[in-house]
C-alpha cells in the first residue's frame, strides 16, 4: 500500500530555507571581508532579487501546483525542447552540488576529526557513507524527509541567529569599514551581489516537490516567499557581524570564519558548536536537494521526456530509481575528484551550478507572461503592467547574475546544455517508435 503523507506548510518553509542555508553561508565572511560596509550593497542587490525570484516562483506555482518547478513553468511556456534543457541542465547541476555539499560537511567535521584533514580515503569513505545514509533516508519516505529537514534547519538556524545578534557586542567597526580608495566602485557592488547570489540558490525548493505538499497552490507560494525572508534575515545579521569581529588578519587566513568569530565570543566551546552547526547546515541542505536530484527526474520522466527509468517509484511513493541513479553518480564524482586540489574543483562546480540554476531563473520569470497571455483571448499589455515590471526586473537581474559567473563558466554551462541534445531526441525517437 502507496503512503500518502504530505509536507506541511512549516515543514515546506525548512524546506526551502534548509536549501538556501547551507554551507555557502559559513564561507561567505572570508571573500567579503575585503569589501567591508560595501558588502551591504552586495546583500541589497542580492536580496531584492532573490526576493523577485520567490515572487516569481509563488506566482507559478499558484497556476502551475505541479511536481517539477522550473521545468514545468518552462515547458508549459515555451515547449518540450527547453522544459527538457532546463530540466537536464538542472539535474545534473543538482548531483554535482551535492558532490560539493557532502565534502563541505566532511570538512566541518575535521574540527572534531583531525585524522580527516591527513587522509584522503578516511574523508572520501565518510563522504560516500553520509550520501548514502540520507538517501537511503530519502527511501523512506517524504514524510520522513521533511521532518529530518525541520530538525536539522532549527538545530543550523539557531546558532546563527545567536551569532548575529549577540555578535554585536563584540562588533568592532575598524574591522568592517574598508577605505573607498581600495575600492572600485561601482565593480564592488555587482562582485559582491555575485558572491551572496550564491547563498541564496534553492528558492525553487518547494516547487520541485510541490505535488507533495498541503494545499500547493497557497502553500508553495508562501513556503517559498517565507523561506528567502527568512535566509535573507539570517545570512545579513551573520555575515555582517562575523565580518565586525574578526581582524583582517585572521579573517584572511580563516577557513571557518564563523568558527573563528565563535572563538573570539566564547572560547573553545562556542567554536565547537558553530562547528558542529556548519556541518548540521551541510547535511540538512544535502538532505533537501537529494529529495530534490529524485524528484525532478521523475516529473520529467512522467512527461515522456526522460527515459521511463526514472518513473519508478517504491512502495513508499518514492521515485527509487531517478534517486538511486543521482547518488551513484555523486558517488562516483566523489571517488574521482577527492584530491589535494579540492578547494579549487569545490568552487568550479559551485559556479557552474549557480549558473545551471540561473538559467531556469531567467526562463521562469517570463513564463507567466507567456502563460498568462495564451490562455487570455483578449489579454492587453496595459492591464498586467505591475507583472510585466516585476518579469522584466527579475530577467534583468538574473540575466546581469549569469554575467557575473564569468564567461568560462558561461560556455562550460552551454556545453553541458548541449550534451542533452543528443539524450532528447534518442528519447523522443523511443516514444514516436512506442506509439508507432
Amino acid at each position: 500500500m502507496v503512503k500518502n503523507h504530505k509536507i506541511s506548510l512549516l515543514q515546506a518553509v525548512a524546506l526551502v530555507t534548509g536549501n538556501i542555508v547551507g554551507s555557502g553561508i559559513f564561507l561567505l565572511p572570508n571573500a567579503l571581508a575585503i569589501y567591508g560596509q560595501f558588502s551591504l550593497y552586495g546583500w541589497l542587490i542580492s536580496t531584492v532579487g532573490a526576493i523577485l525570484i520567490a515572487l516569481t516562483f509563488g506566482r507559478l506555482s499558484r497556476q502551475l501546483p505541479y511536481t517539477g518547478g522550473p521545468y514545468i513553468y518552462t515547458r508549459h511556456a515555451f515547449g518540450d525542447f527547453f522544459g527538457f534543457l532546463v530540466a537536464w541542465g538542472y539535474w545534473i547541476c543538482t548531483w554535482t552540488g551535492n558532490a560539493a555539499i557532502v565534502v563541505g560537511f566532511v570538512s566541518n567535521l575535521a574540527a572534531f576529526f583531525p585524522a580527516l584533514q591527513n587522509s584522503a580515503i578516511l574523508a572520501t569513505t565518510l563522504c560516500i557513507i553520509t550520501v548514502w545514509l540520507i538517501t537511503w533516508i530519502n527511501l523512506l519516505g517524504i514524510r520522513e524527509v521533511a521532518h529530518f529537514q525541520l530538525v536539522t534547519t532549527i538545530l543550523k538556524l539557531i546558532p546563527l541567529l545567536i551569532i548575529g545578534t549577540f555578535g554585536f557586542f563584540f562588533f568592532k567597526l575598524s574591522n568592517f569599514r574598508v577605505e573607498p580608495s581600495s575600492i572600485k566602485l561601482p565593480n564592488a557592488f555587482f562582485q559582491t551581489a555575485a558572491l551572496t547570489l550564491w547563498s541564496f540558490l534553492g528558492i525553487e525548493a518547494a516547487t520541485i516537490p510541490a505535488a507533495e505538499i498541503k494545499n500547493p497552490a497557497k502553500n508553495v507560494a508562501r513556503a517559498t516567499i517565507i523561506g528567502t525572508i527568512i535566509s535573507a534575515v539570517v545570512f545579513v545579521m551573520a555575515s555582517t557581524v562575523v565580518i565586525g569581529i574578526l581582524p583582517s588578519s585572521i579573517m584572511q587566513k580563516s577557513t571557518a570564519p564563523f568558527a573563528d568569530a565563535a572563538k573570539l565570543m566564547g572560547g573553545n566551546m562556542l567554536y565547537y558548536i558553530i562547528a558542529a552547526t556548519a556541518a548540521i547546515s551541510s547535511l540538512g541542505t544535502l538532505n533537501g536537494w537529494i529529495l530534490v536530484q529524485g524528484q525532478l527526474p521523475w516529473a520529467v520522466a512522467n512527461d515522456g521526456l526522460f527515459p521511463k527509468f526514472f518513473r519508478q517509484k517504491n512502495k513508499n511513493n518514492v521515485p527509487a530509481n531517478a534517486l538511486i541513479l543521482s547518488s551513484i553518480l555523486v558517488t562516483i564524482l566523489i571517488f574521482f575528484n577527492y584530491s589535494a586540489t579540492l578547494q579549487t574543483q569545490f568552487q568550479n562546480i559551485i559556479l557552474l551550478s549557480t549558473l545551471s540554476t540561473l538559467i531556469p531563473y531567467a526562463f521562469c520569470s517570463v513564463a507567466e507572461l507567456v502563460i498568462l497571455k495564451r490562455k487570455s483571448h483578449n489579454f492587453q499589455w496595459n492591464k498586467h503592467k505591475r507583472l510585466i515590471f516585476l518579469s522584466i526586473a527579475t530577467l534583468i537581474f538574473t540575466f546581469a547574475a549569469i554575467i557575473g559567473t564569468g564567461m568560462k563558466t558561461i560556455i562550460y554551462g552551454l556545453g553541458l546544455l548541449m550534451m542533452g541534445i543528443p539524450v532528447y531526441l534518442w528519447n523522443k525517437s523511443l516514444s514516436k517508435s512506442t506509439k508507432n
